[in-house]
């Protein structure tokens, strides 16, 4: 059985803080076996984390957080970029053209980009996993309701902390029946639902310190734009 974690934010996003080195530090000092960095449109900084990996004692998984024309997509396990914009059926598509698993995060929380204000439950059943966990909820209300889904459509389930500073790499952990260390073996284990989940709410004053922190990062990525 691994512990990972799949869902973490490096300064390569929007709204995130610290290099891969602190956010793999980070995994390594809190006991996980495997670290995806899940950058927002991007894939750079994953590809430097799951390089990086071996030297902190832990598998790296590539991916990255596609912003589908319905809302976020976590693409697992792939080495080049997806696309944003394209419909959730396409995302999945590219997805798994590129070797991926498609895990769909918070899908029932519509204002951090959640599908389900775009998709019906339907849709949402094609991907290959669900997001029943992620720390950054209020109320746990969102959480509840997708692991209610999963349970109810029989799709494999998985947790993440969300994490976009890396303090908080770890509040959410999916474990893998897998023994063996490497990163398509987690992914099937995941595409087979072969997992477990345990995780802790993020406090709410990191929540909205890193909300706040991502405002701020867009608004100055938006006027140097106008200035180049």
């Amino acid at each position: 059985m691994l512990s990972v974690e799949l869902h973490a934010h490096s300064e390569a996003s929007y709204d995130g803080r610290d290099p891969v080195e602190r956010l793999l530090e980070r995994a390594q000092t809190v006991g996980l076996d495997g670290l995806a960095v899940t950058d927002h449109d991007a894939i750079q900084a994953s590809l430097e984390a799951a390089d990086l990996a071996p030297e902190y004692d832990l598998v790296g998984i590539p991916g990255m957080e596609v912003t589908s024309a319905a809302g976020h997509v976590l693409a697992l396990g792939v080495r080049e970029l997806v696309p944003e914009g394209l419909s959730f059926a396409e995302t999945l598509d590219r997805i798994h053209d590129l070797g991926g698993v498609a895990v769909v995060p918070h899908p029932f929380q519509t204002s951090r980009s959640g599908v389900l204000a775009n998709i019906s439950e339907d849709e949402l059943a094609e991907a290959d996993a669900i997001e029943i966990y992620n720390s950054r909820l209020l109320t746990g209300r969102a959480n509840r309701r997708a692991e209610r889904f999963a349970r109810r459509r029989g799709l494999p389930m998985t947790a993440g902390s969300d994490a976009h500073i890396a303090e908080m790499v770890g509040q959410a952990v999916t474990h893998v029946d897998t023994d063996e260390r490497s990163a398509a073996a987690i992914l099937e284990a995941v595409r087979e639902g072969r997992t477990t989940v345990e995780g802790r709410r993020t406090p709410f004053y990191i929540s909205f310190r890193q909300a706040a922190g991502g405002v701020k990062r867009r608004a100055v990525s938006r006027v140097q734009r106008l200035l180049d």
